[in-house]
């Protein structure tokens, strides 16, 4: 029996305690990550949301922290940004809810003798009376529906008063979140590094890849959203239909509905100033939705915000919109996003580092 032998044992049996100990510090790690997640996952919305607004209002910190400490200049980025959210969605809510209990009454009384309202049903019911729907029946289904509008308001108002406290738990969250992200990210960079089994540039790149595509999806959802709107008021009002505030709000809601988005809204607006006989104000209504609401935002502004190149294939990007929606809801517009965006990063860091292990081919 050689010495090798004799050593060799216990130094194999030395090896595996400590194999053991690391497997069973990995499962306590995983089993520690997991507790933490379902521990967020009541206030997630509010994390997220406070993650990726960091990331968007980054270089505003930055600008501050020129001037003012650095504690001081993430407390105004933090309170000046919440504070900007907050009363864009009061807004949005007074708007939504106010001026759509408004809107009821006039659309009530244009479907009265004369009314665009009434013109509207004669065009269609000439339509419908093909299939069996009478221009009476619609007339009295398009009453009934108007009646009930202002219930409706009334119902949605409820609605959104019982998700205060939920909504204000999410924006305490958002704020710490956003907070802590701007003070602590190179250190929450560098524990990343040292926690997660890559190679430490690779987690840099999938947290740097994180950062960009947080601080694209909310950019091209909550900012050109309410561009949008904004824009889409203005031609409201000059084409002259009623209420343009409240449709001006509806088409930024639609903005965040993936492949149509403001569409929704625009061009049923258009068509039915065509019915009416509005014919130069139909087709003003849709070449603005067309150029000032879509081309504009999309192709020149965003872009601008941040940059051209996304790293994700259009297919996917729709894939990422319509799957979010159907797993989470209408927060998965965002989520889808991140998560298809991050997985295409994976992936590409794995091929690249298959490419690098692969023999090259003999000439």
């Amino acid at each position: 029996m050689t010495n090798t032998d004799i050593e060799g044992t216990p130094g194999a049996s030395a090896n595996a305690p400590r194999t053991r100990d690391e497997r069973a510090l990995g499962v306590a790690a995983l089993v520690a990550v997991v507790t933490i997640v379902w521990l967020m996952s009541p206030v997630g919305v509010g994390i997220l949301l406070g993650v990726l607004m960091a990331f968007t209002f980054r270089p505003t910190y930055e600008r501050l922290a020129r001037h003012w400490s650095p504690p001081a200049a993430a407390l105004a980025t933090v309170l000046g940004s919440t504070l900007a959210m907050g009363l864009t969605f009061a807004g949005f809510v007074w708007i939504l809810v106010g001026r759509g209990a408004v809107l009821g009454p006039k659309a009530y009384d244009s479907l009265g003798p004369g009314g665009a309202g009434k013109k509207i049903v004669l065009v269609v019911g000439e339509e419908t009376r093909k299939i069996g729907v009478s221009t009476e029946d619609l007339h009295a289904k398009i009453r009934s529906l108007v009646e009930n509008a202002a219930t409706h308001a009334e119902s949605l108002a409820l609605a959104i008063t019982s998700t205060t406290g939920r909504t204000v738990l999410a924006l305490f969250f958002d704020m710490l979140t956003m907070y802590f992200i701007l003070r602590q990210w190179r250190p929450i960079v560098a524990t990343a590094q040292d926690l997660i089994p890559l190679r430490p540039e690779y987690t840099l790149k999938l947290l740097e890849e994180f950062r960009r595509v947080g601080r694209t999806t909310l950019l091209s959802t909550v900012v050109i959203g309410i561009l949008q709107g904004a824009l889409a008021t203005v031609g409201y009002w000059i084409v002259g239909i009623p209420e343009p505030l409240f449709f001006g709000a509806l088409t930024a809601v639609a903005s965040l509905v993936p492949g149509l988005g403001t569409m929704l809204v625009w061009l049923p607006a258009a068509i039915v100033l065509v019915v009416i006989g509005r014919v130069g104000s139909g087709i003003f209504l849709a070449a603005w939705g067309v150029v000032v609401l879509t081309s504009i935002p999309t192709y020149v502004i965003l872009p601008r915000l941040v940059g051209r190149h996304t790293g994700v294939p259009t297919l996917f990007t729709f894939i990422a919109l319509f799957g979010g929606a159907a797993v989470f809801g209408l927060k998965g517009l965002i989520i889808g996003p991140v998560l298809m965006t991050m997985a295409m990063a994976v992936l590409r860091i794995y091929a690249n580092e298959a490419r690098e292990r692969k023999p090259l081919a003999p000439t």
